[in-house]
């Protein structure tokens, strides 16, 4: 029986498939958070995405960014992560970086589409209040707002009682929650 050399070469790519699909899956799993250089996690691929950004101050001297990062265990699952950017020597510095909400405790798709911001509020005080509420899908609403304080280039976060920002920069109202009290409709005590 002769063996035709085309045999050899299907048969040696679909050796050379499974091995590279078996290297694959012995892979190490990613965290739960991976965290992103351009977009890339240190053994695979994590998508990020900018959900929302505030520069501050009348010299621009301070930047907050809300990063959305696609799991890389639950193609359907997110975290967030706040961003606070100082500026130094005319660039945009990191200073401080703090996730919102729980690890993969996103959904990607109401996160990265239309109406995910409820509230963004920011303000330039010292310390810099931040306040965050995303959707977490259109049938649900929005997320309990989280609240920080940017101090010395370092986030804290704070309870309920920290007083909301004032007089800064507010993108909100991009969900759901909210909307019945501003079409008229009245809640039971």
């Amino acid at each position: 029986m002769q063996i035709q050399a085309s045999t050899f070469v299907r048969g040696g790519a679909v050796l050379a498939t499974a091995a590279a699909t078996v290297a694959l899956l012995a892979a190490p799993v990613e965290t739960a958070e991976a965290e992103t250089r351009g977009g890339r996690t240190a053994g695979g691929r994590a998508e990020t995405r900018q959900i929302a950004s505030s520069v501050l101050d009348a010299d621009e001297n301070v930047k907050f960014t809300l990063t959305a990062i696609r799991s890389t265990a639950d193609p359907l699952a997110a975290s967030v992560r706040l961003k606070a950017f100082l500026r130094k020597d005319g660039r945009f510095v990191l200073a401080d970086s703090v996730r919102v909400g729980a690890a993969d405790g996103w959904f990607w798709f109401p996160l990265t589409g239309r109406g995910a911001i409820c509230e963004f509020s920011t303000a330039s005080t010292d310390p810099a209040p931040v306040a965050v509420s995303l959707l977490i899908t259109p049938s649900i609403g929005c997320s309990p707002t989280e609240r920080f304080q940017l101090r010395d280039g370092r986030f804290t976060p704070q309870g309920d009682s920290a007083p909301p920002p004032r007089g800064g920069v507010n993108a909100g109202m991009g969900g759901m929650a909210g909307r019945a009290a501003e079409q008229g409709a009245t809640v039971d005590d």
